[in-house]
């Protein structure tokens, strides 16, 4: 249960609460809003940033992937001629995952210390 009681000090503190509110002529709302306006600049600048980029790698993108289709092709007449004596186990890759899992939480582990 809250204690009801007060001293002198809440009744200050409630009466200057309690005070009418200083004229500023809008001084407040100008500096909420140049604040809200710079949370929302650097809200977007990201997403922007990303989407003029994504732009502009389009086309060399394209080209990238038409250049190496050819090598895609000759990849996988390869890789059927493999034998499969040659090719890692399912065990040898569940466990390289596992390694590389544990690295990477080591590696924020350390980064934090």
């Amino acid at each position: 249960m809250a204690d009801k009681t007060t001293n002198a000090e809440d009744r200050y503190l409630e009466s200057v609460f309690r005070s009418a509110e200083i004229p500023d002529d809008g001084f407040s709302k100008r500096i909420l809003f140049r604040i809200r306006r710079r949370i929302w600049i650097n809200r977007l600048a990201l997403p922007v940033a990303a989407v003029i980029g994504a732009v502009f790698a389009v086309k060399p993108a394209t080209q990238l992937v038409t250049a190496l289709m050819p090598l895609f092709n000759i990849a996988t007449v390869e890789v059927i001629e493999v034998p499969m004596q040659l090719l890692p186990q399912l065990q040898t890759i569940v466990l390289g995952g596992m390694v590389f899992a544990a690295g990477i939480v080591l590696f924020k582990v350390f980064e934090e210390i």
